[in-house]
């Protein structure tokens, strides 16, 4: 038998205040409403609960055992309510992010250890990868891309720097062996250390400057999977094997020690920055709100 629990809740309502007119000032609710809800809970029992009159209205002693049952059974059923509401008003709970190796290197560390300690009773789970996934098929609140890679319908947030550059760099012993090149074009006749996404070929490296866009298939003796396999094509560089082709942010620190320089710097070509990105605006989790509200105010 079903039963709906707005019924009960409005049976139990009235027993307890006596009447309808004063469960219905208590809740905030019609009388008539209340009359016509546990009017259809009898229905759907076959007996009457309450005995009515002018003056009184009283449980039947089918209504009073139905009571003495569903008293318990309620409180339950506020409490579990109340465990929902936390979610939903306070930010409480796991947050779960599909991101790309990038922004799990160069973005989320300026982020990520002040959210956490400003809100203490959320955990933080990142899934790093770098192949195009279904971020909610994949059981994430939440993911960061990218523009070209973003899901349709879905809510963007920028984070992040806002103007992000790929860099060509190669070890100061490479390029005093094999001489710098001097237009991207000349990349043709040096050893390249290229980058592919799962199950593709090895992306293009794109150069820019006045107006003028090259396109240079790289050709060298190191691929990687790029994402994880982007420090093994960094630290290949380092040890003079070629020239590697990455994010500029992810090369600066090579840059500030000397171990890479700089290469074709004029031509490096600039993007823009990731988003956050996530579904629909009703309902949002309370975590992922406060990591939204976090990132806006930080203006990151």
């Amino acid at each position: 038998m079903q039963v709906d629990l707005g019924d009960l809740n409005a049976f139990v309502a009235v027993a307890r205040a006596g009447g309808f007119r004063d469960a219905a000032r208590l809740g905030g609710v019609s009388a008539s409403g209340l009359s016509e809800a546990v009017r259809r809970l009898e229905q759907r029992l076959g007996v009457r609960l309450l005995n009515r009159s002018t003056r009184t209205v009283v449980p039947t002693e089918a209504g009073r055992g139905l009571i003495e049952r569903l008293g318990p059974a309620l409180h339950e059923v506020e409490l579990a309510l109340d465990v929902v509401n936390g979610f939903r008003d306070r930010p409480t709970g796991t947050l779960r992010l599909n991101v790309p190796m990038a922004a799990a290197r160069l973005v989320l560390p300026a982020l990520v250890p002040s959210f956490l300690d400003a809100y203490p009773d959320i955990v933080l789970d990142v899934v790093v990868e770098d192949t195009f996934v279904d971020m909610l098929a994949a059981g994430c609140d939440a993911g960061i891309r990218y523009e070209e890679r973003l899901e349709q319908d879905m809510i963007a947030v920028p984070i992040g720097p806002r103007v992000q550059r790929f860099a060509a760099a190669a070890a100061p012993a490479y390029l005093a062996r094999r001489g710098s090149p001097e237009h991207p074009r000349d990349l043709t006749a040096h050893a390249c250390l290229g980058g592919h996404f799962a199950g593709t070929t090895p992306f293009d490296w794109s150069f820019e400057r006045d107006g003028e866009t090259v396109n240079v298939i790289p050709r060298g003796p190191l691929q990687v999977r790029l994402g994880g396999g982007a420090d093994l094509a960094v630290q290949a560089a380092i040890a003079g094997t070629g020239i590697v082709y990455l994010f500029e942010d992810w090369l600066r620190p090579h840059f500030a020690s000397g171990a890479l320089a700089p290469v074709l710097e004029p031509w490096w070509q600039s993007f823009s920055g990731p988003f956050l990105y996530y579904p629909g605006r009703r309902l949002v989790p309370a975590p992922l709100r406060a990591f939204i509200d976090f990132v806006r105010a930080q203006g990151a």
